[in-house]
């Protein structure tokens, strides 16, 4: 029992080493990134967020379906730069993986 025990502790020690070893060089940031998402539940500030509307600056109130619309395309623009910085990071690109882009109009 304590053999096998053993057996996978050493073994997963070594898939984690080998996982660092290919780790891009934002790949800890990305993950901690995605940790600090995780543990904030449901918060009601947490998540992706778009600018606000002409409309909105004009005192007109939402619709249901137009908050539902811009919380779908927040988090499909938000899921995307995710995924974007995944691949930058796989291929080794710093820099790319790193930068901020900003926000484009809603």
């Amino acid at each position: 029992m304590h053999r096998c025990l053993a057996i996978a502790f050493a073994g997963a020690v070594l898939s984690l080493s080998i996982a660092s070893a290919h780790a891009g060089p934002c790949t800890s940031a990305i993950a901690q990134f995605e940790r600090a998402l995780r543990q904030s539940g449901n918060d009601p500030g947490a998540g992706p967020t778009a600018r606000q509307s002409i409309g909105a600056q004009l005192g007109h109130q939402p619709t249901l379906s137009s908050v539902k619309h811009a919380d779908e395309r927040a988090q499909s623009t938000f899921a995307a730069a995710l995924g974007r910085a995944k691949r930058l990071d796989a291929r080794g690109n710093r820099s790319g993986c790193s930068a901020r882009r900003s926000q484009t109009p809603v």
